[in-house]
Parts: C-alpha cells; sequence; structure tokens
C-alpha cells in the first residue's frame, strides 16, 4: 500500500502526462534562446521565433478567410493546436508553463493523465475557436495561457466541490481566477493587449465544465452536495 518512510522518495514525482506536455512547450522557446544566442543556426536564428508565430500562431484573419471560403487547409487548421507552443518571449513561455506543472500535477492526480490531457486539449482549441470569434481580435494568439486557465478551472471546480460538499459557499473557489483575471485584464489596458482575454476566459470555462464529466464522480458529488444544501 503505501511505501516505507525510509524507501519514500522526498519529492511526489510528477504525472509522466504532464511532464512530456512541459517539455513540448518548454522546447522551442529553448531553441529559439540558444539560437538568438548564436549557439546554433547561425544568422537565420534571430528570425526563428518571428518565424514560428507566422506559422503556428493563430491569427484572427486567417480564421476569418478560412470561414468566408469556406476553405480549411491542414496546416491553418492546425493553428487551433500549435499557438500553445509558441511565446513572444523568455518570459512569456515561463508564466503558463509553472502554472500547468503546478495544476497539471494536481488535477492529473485528481482526476487522471487522461483527463488532464482531455483539459488540456479541449482548453487550447476552445481558446482559439473563441478568440477568433471575437470582434477585432487583431493580435495573433501565442503562448498556453488558455489551457494554463483551463487547469486552474479543473483546480477551481475541485475546490468548488468540497466547499459545496462541506455546506459551504463556492465563491471563495473562484479567488485565484479573479486575481490571475484581475492582473490579465489590468495590463491588458495597459498595454493594448487587445482580446486576448477572452481565449484566457474560454479556457478556465472549458476546463471547469469537463472537470463536471472527467473528475471521479464529479457530477454525482455535485448534485448530491446540491441537494444536501437544499434539504438544510
Amino acid at each position: 500500500m503505501y511505501q516505507d518512510g525510509h524507501n519514500a522518495s522526498p519529492v511526489n514525482p510528477l504525472p509522466p502526462a504532464v511532464v512530456v506536455v512541459t517539455l513540448a512547450l518548454a522546447a522551442p522557446e529553448l531553441l529559439f534562446q540558444v539560437g538568438s544566442a548564436g549557439l546554433i543556426g547561425g544568422p537565420q536564428a534571430v528570425g526563428w521565433r518571428i518565424d514560428a508565430i507566422t506559422s503556428y500562431g493563430f491569427f484572427d484573419t486567417i480564421f476569418n478567410w478560412m470561414l468566408d471560403t469556406g476553405n480549411f487547409p491542414p496546416e491553418h487548421l492546425l493553428r487551433f493546436f500549435s499557438y500553445p507552443f509558441v511565446n513572444s518571449s523568455f518570459s512569456n513561455a515561463v508564466f503558463p508553463v509553472v502554472l500547468i506543472l503546478a495544476m497539471g500535477k494536481m488535477v492529473a492526480e485528481a482526476f487522471s493523465q487522461k483527463a488532464f490531457l482531455a483539459i488540456f486539449v479541449a482548453s487550447v482549441f476552445v481558446g482559439a475557436l473563441s478568440y477568433g470569434l471575437a470582434p477585432d481580435s487583431k493580435l495573433p494568439l501565442i503562448g498556453a495561457n488558455p489551457p494554463a486557465y483551463g487547469l486552474i478551472g479543473a483546480f477551481t471546480f475541485m475546490l468548488f466541490v468540497k466547499a459545496r460538499v462541506k455546506g459551504q459557499s463556492g465563491i471563495r473557489a473562484f479567488a485565484l481566477m479573479a486575481f490571475l483575471f484581475g492582473l490579465e485584464l489590468f495590463f491588458g489596458l495597459l498595454f493594448g493587449l487587445g482580446k486576448l482575454w477572452v481565449a484566457d476566459l474560454s479556457g478556465f470555462v472549458t476546463g471547469f465544465v469537463l472537470s463536471f464529466f472527467l473528475a471521479p464522480g464529479g457530477a454525482e458529488r455535485m448534485l448530491a452536495a446540491i441537494a444536501h444544501v437544499r434539504r438544510r
């Protein structure tokens, strides 16, 4: 059952799915950093980031073109899932990767690794779709914020269910999201980040809603908690 105290690992290992996803997100940024330092790629390496954003970022103009023409080339459909792996800078890459490590570990251990992957992929897709449908989305959508927020949504679900089972208000479960989203809106207004918040909010909602179906007994526990509160 449990490991002997002398043989137990001092570090709780990360679920393999979380490790693979995190490494996949970090690898392109590492390549950009090594290239910009002149260690590989020669002079052309300086433009790798811009080339990657152009080729793999999600652009509202391309999305609208696909809707208007009815053409959906594979290289453009790929953008719905490839944009999280490209970032505008090292600092912009660190924040979502750290969140995905932390939240992904909790979600994978509490739900399952398959649930973690499902929330990650669904949040990526819904984030891009909502961003494409939002008006005036002039900046390209890049970075792993939407799936990071999706995992925050799943974590919020866990806190919400726990609070409701105890008969407490679940409002406090949304404190982390409210804080992060408030910061994002503030910096968005300050630096003119456009409608990028739409993708992040959509990612959060996706993760929260999917948790009803992916969490072990998630829907049943939520319905039981609601019924318990009503009987009081």
